[in-house]
């Protein structure tokens, strides 16, 4: 797809059939580096536990999940490989040509927030391996961190304003190194662990997969929990999708990547990760579910130097695709022209910068949480308003010199720049789905209310589009 000579240095261009050079393994990656974080293992380690569960709930519930989420990205990151275009440009096309710079700064400002919080935890696997190494105790704390503390997330932040600022090429490079060397300290660690447990392993894990007290009921709820709450978990790589398949070589790749990138991933992820935690149960006598906790009374310099760069590199790797990329593009929408890559990097890279500094001693004591999970909860109708606009309205024909036209000559205007239907079904969905974080009585709907918010936003656009087109089609006719 060749770009029109106008849009030739804009950072949010259609990408050109010669840069579509991703394949399915470049997809897997995608997913490897989402789920295989410090967060995303204890996640997974600790679902089970959590919702009270038998550990073959839990596990049903993560390959359900998995396919769920595939089948979503699918849809969802289809207009990417279609026409080579981001998210902020597709959303524009629902939304309106001014209407799309709304979702896009939602998602960015949560994306922003969170790539300032991953940098600081990626930080503390590198002061784990400068300690594990040197021996040193990082003296004195400053504002929540030791002196060792401060130099690597100084380290971290300039490591990956380095990878962000060589493009794309060098965020998938990395991504490929990245994704399949988390496995390493995984196997690692049961290793270690079988060797240390006697042979009990196995026994503790069927132990696991075992609930005196289990009901239908109960299980049931806490399946359907798992499911939900692990898509939310994914929830805002899901509308963004097209940020990255505008990458992939073609339809068929994508879809080849997200299947082995979801539930074939998540089998075996979530399969070591219950045996690991089985084996500490053994060895350690608690059920640790964070694996540094583990790798720390392992007593292993070799293995704690491993696990450290693995950490280290899972974290890096989930802030490139859930929180660099979309930030970087919606700060981009703003002034398309003007804004490059880089210089939209190395703003999110600033507000990363004073974020993780500032989390430690500032913003983990002031409850900001609660906001972030605000602005996160309103994404979710915008999810179902994009499917339902692409593939119902528009029937996956887009124009891409309307998209790019912010004139009233553009298909994608509507009104000063706003699709006032689309705004309406945005503020219904945003509104349940918000309510769910603040009013106690919904606070039970949390895990899945991305879903039914999504669904609501679909529903309710659906329903005015369709009274709008037979409305005109009446006015045709009369």
């Amino acid at each position: 797809m060749n770009k029109p000579p106008e849009l030739e240095y804009d950072s949010l261009a259609p990408v050109g059939a010669h840069e579509k050079t991703w394949k399915w393994f470049e997809i897997f990656n995608i997913w490897a580096n989402d789920i295989q974080s410090l967060f995303g293992y204890t996640l997974v380690a600790s679902l089970f536990i959590a919702y009270g569960v038998t550990g073959w709930t839990a596990f049903a519930g993560l390959i359900v999940a998995g396919l769920l989420v595939m089948f979503l990205v699918n849809i969802s990151g289809k207009a990417g490989v279609d026409y080579g275009i981001p998210y902020p440009v597709l959303a524009r096309a629902s939304m309106g040509t001014q209407g799309g710079k709304l979702p896009a700064m939602l998602r960015a400002i949560v994306a922003v927030f969170w790539f300032g919080v991953q940098t600081y935890f990626a930080s503390t696997a590198l002061t784990l391996l400068i300690v594990t190494l040197t021996g040193a105790s990082g003296g004195e704390s400053y504002f929540g961190m030791t002196g060792i503390g401060w130099l690597s997330f100084l380290v971290v932040w300039l490591l990956q304003m380095i990878i962000f600022s060589r493009g794309m090429g060098w965020v998938g490079k990395f991504l490929n190194l990245a994704g399949p060397f988390v496995y390493a300290v995984m196997i690692g660690l049961l290793i270690v662990l079988w060797q240390k447990s006697d042979g009990k392993l196995l026994s503790a894990a069927n132990g696991i997969f075992r609930h005196d007290g289990a009901t239908f009921g109960s299980e049931l709820h806490g399946f359907i929990a798992i499911v939900g709450t692990m898509v939310s978990y994914f929830a805002a790589v899901m509308i963004n999708f097209s940020d990255f398949s505008r990458y992939a070589k073609d339809n068929k790749s994508m879809k080849l990547g997200n299947l082995v990138g979801l539930p074939l991933n998540m089998v075996v992820f979530s399969a070591l990760a219950l045996l690991i935690t089985a084996g500490a149960a053994v060895v350690y006598g608690d059920q640790l579910t964070n694996p540094t906790a583990i790798v720390e009374r392992a007593d292993s310099t070799l293995l704690s130097v491993v696990a450290a760069i693995t950490f280290f590199a899972a974290t890096v790797g989930i802030n490139l695709v859930a929180n660099f990329i979309p930030a970087v593009n919606g700060i981009a929408n703003l002034s398309p022209k003007t804004m490059t890559f880089k210089k939209a990097g190395f703003i999110t890279s600033a507000f990363a910068l004073v974020i993780g500094a500032c989390w430690t001693s500032f913003i983990s004591q002031v409850g900001i949480g609660a906001f972030v999970n605000t602005l996160g909860a309103t994404l979710a109708p915008l999810y179902g308003i994009m499917v339902v606009d692409y593939y119902f309205v528009r029937k996956q024909k887009l124009s891409l010199n309307d998209l790019y036209d912010e004139s009233e000559k553009s298909a994608y205007f509507y009104k000063k720049g706003w699709n006032n239907t689309a705004l309406i079904a945005f503020v219904v969905g945003a509104v349940f789905s918000v309510s769910t974080v603040w009013v106690e009585a919904l606070s039970v709907l949390s895990g899945y209310a991305w879903l039914l918010g999504a669904l609501l936003g679909a529903v309710v656009y659906r329903g005015l589009t369709q009274r709008i087109l037979n409305e005109q089609k009446n006015m045709a006719s009369a």
